[in-house]
């Protein structure tokens, strides 16, 4: 473990030397200094994780040194000493970022417990920063295609504004990383990203999930609604959301105010809304499967998510990106890919979109103990095991049943041995390119079975 440095800033020399003696009997380095100015310098020369310092100083006061360490480290704890009569003043500079402060006379027990908060606070801060990076790093809209940089542009229009945002795209696509994108964009980043998957929620359930209840012994459960109150309310795949709920969500958006199941009383609520869908809700408009009045009132913000087989440009960055995040995160020598597996990548149809490609990266991290990954490794993968397929023969199915199951047997192996080139195996099976691509999304044929 790193040794933690202090930095003791004090015009007394008395209390410089028992604060220096005590944090190194501690296992702390130590500096000291009698001014704020001299101080400076020496944050400026090297780093501390921890500084105790006088408000009452010569010349620049505590107050002051303060506001320029925050400006030079903005993340270094800060215990203000005070003497008696001035606990204002300490109150003052701990809403300017000092972690505490302590009063003169100085207890040594009080002071070691304090710096020892102090650091512990500074760690935990750092391992949150740490953590906010890797989620950054996983969850990032990598691209480079025309599609990807117009998404991108929109992102930095919508993301400062309230508006409310609708998603498009196929399963898969990245909707709920681009509603993460424009939450941690906002004003409302200090606040609760909360997100409901309504396609996974019962009918009978999901007003309770949204609004929340009150039962009859008065005992409340809060609903999604609340627990976003300043933040972000993710709502996805809000196409299945029934008639019912839908009337409810439009009364919220115009009011900003909802009961909860149970209750008589109204609770005001300030959240900014996104959804996301996979269906044409006009079309589900004409079909009265969804209300247009709040189809327009959540079509504020269109954003469209272009499928991964129109952004094929795109492939060899997610690769790389993603080999590199799961190989740290596997704690692995970071793996490569060669050209020939890379062009099976790029001409693979992925029905699945991104969340297939990220799954199926993850998997040859985990599989494959060379550094690079080749098309052996991609062979050994997608061949079907032939004793299931037997056993499907020996089993008692359908004439049609048997026949998918040959057909997608016989196209998948055709796959693998042009390296998943569209256009090669089309002209090997003499069939067009787009009945191949319908064949292999309708036998639902994957990297893996």
């Amino acid at each position: 473990m790193k040794e933690k440095k202090i930095l003791v800033i004090d015009d007394e020399s008395g209390i410089r030397s028992s604060l220096k003696g005590i944090f190194e009997d501690e296992g702390y380095r130590v500096d000291t200094t009698s001014t704020g100015e001299k101080g400076l310098i020496k944050l400026k020369n090297e780093s501390f994780d921890l500084i105790l310092l006088d408000i009452w100083l010569p010349e620049m006061n505590g107050i002051e040194v303060l506001k320029k360490i925050k400006d030079i480290d903005e993340n270094i704890q800060v215990v203000m000493i005070t003497g008696h009569g001035s606990v204002e003043a300490a109150v003052k500079s701990t809403k300017l970022g000092a972690y505490d402060f302590l009063e003169k006379p100085l207890s040594l027990e009080k002071v070691v417990l304090t710096a020892k908060n102090a650091l512990k606070q500074k760690s935990l801060e750092e391992e949150n920063i740490q953590l906010r990076q890797e989620m950054k790093s996983k969850y990032n809209l990598i691209g480079k295609t025309k599609s990807i940089q117009k998404i991108r542009e929109k992102i930095q229009t919508a993301s400062p504004s309230d508006g409310r945002v609708l998603i498009y795209g196929e399963h898969g696509t990245g909707k709920k990383l681009i509603a993460r994108l424009i939450h941690q964009n906002s004003k409302r980043r200090q606040n609760a990203f909360i997100q409901i998957n309504v396609a996974a929620i019962p009918d009978s359930l999901i007003e309770d999930e949204l609004f929340g209840h009150t039962n009859d012994s008065g005992k409340e459960k809060k609903g999604k609604l609340s627990l976003a109150h300043k933040g972000t309310l993710f709502l996805d795949e809000i196409g299945e959301l029934s008639l019912k709920t839908q009337d409810k969500l439009v009364r919220f958006i115009e009011e900003n105010k909802y009961k909860p199941l149970g209750s008589s009383n109204n609770i005001e609520t300030n959240v900014r809304m996104i959804s996301s869908t996979h269906h044409n809700l006009r079309e589900l408009v004409m079909e009265n499967k969804f209300r247009e009045e709040l189809f327009f009132k959540l079509n504020v913000i269109p954003i469209k998510m272009p499928p991964l087989r129109e952004r094929k440009e795109d492939i060899p960055l997610l690769i790389n990106h993603f080999l590199k995040y799961f190989s740290s995160e596997y704690g692995k020598k970071q793996k490569s890919m060669d050209i020939k597996a890379m062009e099976a990548f790029i001409n693979y149809s992925w029905p699945g979109n991104i969340s297939e490609l990220i799954n199926v990266i993850e998997r040859f991290v985990i599989m494959v103990k060379e550094d690079e990954i080749n098309s052996s490794h991609l062979y050994l993968l997608v061949e079907p095991i032939e004793s299931e397929f037997l056993h499907e023969i020996k089993k008692a199915i359908s004439l049609k049943k048997a026949r998918e199951n040959f057909d997608k047997d016989f196209i998948h192996h055709s796959l693998v041995r042009n390296n998943w080139d569209l256009d090669k195996t089309s002209s090997e099976l003499e069939i067009d390119k787009e009945t191949l691509e319908s064949n292999i999304k309708r036998l639902g044929i994957h990297f893996s079975k």
